[in-house]
């Protein structure tokens, strides 16, 4: 392995000979526990795949933080407040 791709961050060793599965006939192919433990992929997750070169790659889009509360108690939040505030006191005057 190179290091490169979506498998350069898993956390310890992953072997990854001997996992070779059939593609059923709607397919569907099984993501090995061990793949799906190391990149924290769980039942009912949704996940992304994606051509790469002559193999698909497949990653979690759990990854992806939810924008609620992102910002919570950060300057930019304040800022906003700040400026929807004004924007309600010039609204009121007219």
């Amino acid at each position: 392995m190179t290091g490169e791709g979506p498998l350069r961050s898993l956390p310890g060793p992953v072997i990854l000979c001997g996992m070779t599965h059939k593609v059923g006939p709607k397919g569907q192919v099984v993501i090995p526990k061990d793949l799906r433990d190391a990149l924290g992929i769980e039942p009912g997750d949704e996940v992304t795949f994606w051509r790469d070169g002559d193999h698909v790659a497949v990653r979690s889009v759990r990854s992806a933080r939810p924008l609620r509360g992102r910002f919570a108690g950060s300057a930019l939040v304040d800022e906003l407040d700040r400026e929807r505030a004004d924007d309600r006191v010039r609204e009121d005057r007219r």
